[in-house]
């Protein structure tokens, strides 16, 4: 099964040797989104709630790019720095998303890159 490469300028470039998505077959790979503005690729100053909204704005943006949607989400994984963020970026995630809601991780790491708070990677079916 071939490979296609997703890309939008609606979200921001890839910060190294990878795609934005990568559609195999309906599924949609989603490489992770930190809050970087897609005019400037400069980090998204602010709160944890701020860099959250950012983050699923240009996962919105990579989603349509791919023919698909947030509600189009299977899988989210989210990787905050500092897990007492949780309740926020839930309340955050409930802006975006509705039920049935996608399956999802959340871990703490000790760093992310461009000293962002949080990054979000997802899967994606698109029919």
């Amino acid at each position: 099964m071939s490979k296609s490469i997703i890309h939008t300028d609606q979200a921001p470039a890839a910060i190294g040797p990878y795609s934005q998505a990568v559609r195999v077959g309906d599924t949609v790979y989603l490489s992770g989104q930190i809050p970087l503005l897609p005019s400037t690729g400069a980090l998204l100053e602010g709160d944890i709630a701020a860099q959250s909204r950012q983050v699923f704005e240009n996962m919105k943006a990579v989603c349509a790019a791919a023919g698909g949607s947030l509600a189009d989400i299977a899988r989210l994984g989210i990787y905050l720095t500092d897990l007492a963020d949780f309740a926020v970026v839930n309340a955050v995630m409930a802006e975006y998303f509705n039920a049935p809601y996608p399956a999802r991780s959340t871990v703490q790491v000790s760093a992310l890159p461009r000293g962002a708070q949080v990054e979000v990677d997802a899967v994606l079916v698109v029919g």
